[in-house]
């Protein structure tokens, strides 16, 4: 029946409804039902929750797991009662298969299970049954796609190389982007009080075990951090903080009810207008383009696309390639000099490449670099141009 995103998307869609109910109780079981309403509210609209959760990514469905896994293990802390367990435990473990760094929810689980049993947590074969079951399908697969990666080019093993302590500017973008586009400035202001009003409530741990958790993996894992979606995860914990704030001064019979009105219209202005960014048609040139390639090459052209590692060109073309310039299959970034850009193409023709392309965000490197421009002249012909690419046609040889 071909290919529909759309199912993809519902995927994530109906998850991320499930997950909401969950989260409610969870944070009404930690702060109480003040402080869930305005959580459930937060993590609901914040802009990157609201893009995520429409998205055919893993990410989202990964964490709505995640978080149902972590509220029925809390159940269990609380009444020892095995379908909690295992239910859990299936949940965490359908989780980790879907996205692996989701594995940090094991530090707040393991929190619950110190915080309820202290050490003798060791000795309980129902948690060492619980790890069994949320560990060995995802060690057992991950180490099955690992050796499919060596096995197969491009050898990579998705995800490598995302582990890189970055520079302090970095993880300054990472907070600017937390404090608007990711959670709006309101959410993250509420949270960052939440953090210190929270301290006194001891079922909080849990929180501040998950929040400790992912602040190592985004410092550690600097560079896989550049995708903003990585920080998902710190959604729902800045939700419950924040609600947590909230619920404190709800408490205060001198607060007026405009002061939630207001603070519900500017959190709604905040979302909309940070969430913006998020559905621009930043890659309709590439769409545009991908689909001019399904009509024009043969099923077996190999396309090299000037497309900055986006790979929309590729899948609307339903064509083999490579991102231009390359590296062991990967993307490798744009060219330092024109000699730089002729050797890789060189390199990529004699594997085979029948067309290279480019799009309007690339154009521009046909009149910087002269010299590639005047050899890509002299050995491919052009067969299209429009405002948004460019297809040109590899001669079988260079000159």
């Amino acid at each position: 029946v071909g290919v529909h995103e759309w199912i993809g998307r519902v995927e994530a869609v109906i998850l991320f409804a499930l997950s909401l109910s969950f989260f409610f109780l969870l944070v009404r079981e930690i702060f109480g039902g003040t402080a869930a309403v305005w959580a459930i509210l937060f993590y609901s609209f914040a802009p990157l929750n609201v893009m995520a959760s429409r998205c055919f990514m893993p990410d989202v469905p990964s964490l709505s797991l995640s978080i149902v896994g972590l509220y029925l293990f809390l159940r269990w802390v609380a009444n020892e009662r095995s379908t909690s367990l295992f239910a859990s435990a299936a949940c965490i473990s359908l989780s980790i298969l879907i996205k692996a760094p989701a594995a940090i929810i094991g530090v707040p689980l393991a929190a619950l299970a110190i915080e309820r049993f202290r050490f003798s947590a060791l000795r309980r074969i129902e948690l060492w049954i619980f790890a069994i079951i949320a560990l060995a399908p995802s060690a057992l697969w991950y180490w099955h796609a690992h050796n499919v990666a060596k096995e197969f080019y491009p050898h990579h093993f998705f995800g490598a190389g995302g582990f890189e302590i970055m520079s302090a500017s970095w993880y300054g973008k990472i907070a600017r982007q937390l404090a608007t586009s990711t959670l709006t400035p309101v959410v993250f202001a509420f949270a960052v009080v939440g953090i210190f009003l929270a301290r006194s409530t001891t079922k909080a741990r849990v929180l501040y075990s998950w929040l400790g958790a992912m602040v190592l993996f985004i410092v550690a894992a600097g560079y896989g951090n550049r995708h903003q979606w990585y920080q998902l995860p710190l959604g729902p914990i800045a939700a419950a903080f924040a609600g947590a704030t909230c619920h404190r001064w709800s408490m205060r019979r001198t607060t007026p009810g405009i002061v939630a009105i207001g603070t519900i219209i500017l959190f709604g202005v905040f979302s909309y207008s940070y969430g913006q960014q998020f559905f621009r048609a930043s890659a309709a040139d590439l769409r545009a383009l991908g689909l001019e390639l399904k009509e024009t090459t043969s099923k077996q052209s190999l396309i090299i696309a000037a497309d900055y590692g986006d790979p929309t060109a590729l899948y609307y073309a339903e064509r083999k390639g490579w991102h231009f310039l390359e590296k062991d299959g990967i993307y490798n970034g744009h060219p330092t000099s024109s000699a730089d850009a002729i050797d890789d193409l060189e390199q990529l023709r004699k594997r085979g490449a029948t067309h290279i392309v480019f799009y309007s965000a690339t154009l521009w490197w046909l009149d910087y670099y002269k010299e590639f421009a005047e050899h890509l002249a002299s050995t491919a012909t052009l067969r299209q141009a429009t405002p948004q690419f460019k297809i040109y046609e590899l001669n079988e040889r260079a000159n």
